[in-house]
């Protein structure tokens, strides 16, 4: 079995190339690649199929040639994931198996399909637009921080800091408590403070994740998309551009005037061989 590893500023996947879908991933198997010390290591595993050849993609063949089959590092499935989807596009483009055209390169995920922008350095991607909905909490620790829950094709909750409260300061080597009556199948959770304005950005704030499914990662996609988000409600805007700086590095999240989402950052593909 063949695979590439890559990462989107420090969030890292196991990339599996199945353009036939002959692969038979199991939620054992994907554990395992994605095991730091006996597998290869990862945040996930990115299986690259063709959409006509899966059947839960099969429906947007006509769409997009390519299906993003996305697994969490504990072998649970997953919606979508911006960090994953620029290092899946990453690989389809350096090993020629796809061609932007002029309006960009559209994947197919379990949350839609997403299009892909390519630059010199970074990759833009047009995401699911994010719908904020209603309020609730996370608790870690003795701590409970309000927030609110954000669907961006995946459930999130972006709670912001006040009172003192820091980034740092945060015990996230286990998962927050939260709503399950909001979040029935889990949630990831974002902690936010604000930042020192940047330029070419009309807001700037700094964040932890805990995503569902991996645990503490340096970086989430549409953590960010939801953090921007919420940044953006809160100062009454309705297009902008925030920057979201994580542990893994600054995604840029964009709103423009046509009423599209973009996630901004750099993918890079790092290795590649064979599982023995």
């Amino acid at each position: 079995m063949r695979f590439t590893k890559g990462h989107g500023t420090g969030n890292d996947f196991v990339v599996l190339p199945d353009p036939d879908g002959e692969l038979e991933l199991t939620p054992e198997l994907v554990a395992s690649l994605c095991d730091r010390r006996r597998g290869i290591g990862g945040d996930g595993v990115l299986r690259v199929v063709r959409s006509a050849k899966h059947p839960e993609a099969a429906g947007f063949a006509g769409e997009a040639e390519w299906f993003m089959d996305y697994w969490n590092s504990d072998g649970s499935l997953a919606e979508m994931c911006g960090n994953g989807v620029r290092v899946f596009v990453r690989f389809l483009l350096e090993n020629g198996l796809a061609t932007p055209g002029p309006t960009g390169l559209p994947v197919a995920t379990r949350a839609g399909i997403m299009v892909a922008v390519v630059g010199a350095e970074t990759i833009r991607v047009r995401m699911t637009t994010p719908r904020v909905y209603a309020g609730s909490t996370a608790t870690v620790g003795a701590l409970t921080v309000p927030g609110v829950a954000v669907d961006c094709g995946n459930p999130h909750l972006v709670c912001g800091l006040h009172d003192g409260v820091t980034l740092g300061s945060l015990d996230l080597t286990r998962e927050p408590l939260f709503d399950a009556g909001v979040f029935p199948h889990g949630v990831n959770v974002e902690f936010v403070e604000p930042a020192e304005p940047v330029d070419g950005a009309d807001g700037h704030v700094r964040m932890r994740v805990h995503e569902r499914g991996s645990g503490e990662t340096l970086s989430c996609g549409t953590g960010a998309l939801a953090v921007g988000a919420v940044a953006l409600r809160d100062a009454g805007r309705t297009t902008g551009s925030i920057a979201v700086d994580l542990p893994g590095g600054r995604l840029t999240v964009t709103a423009d005037a046509e009423g599209a989402w973009w996630l901004a950052g750099p993918a890079v593909l790092v290795a590649s061989g064979t599982v023995l």
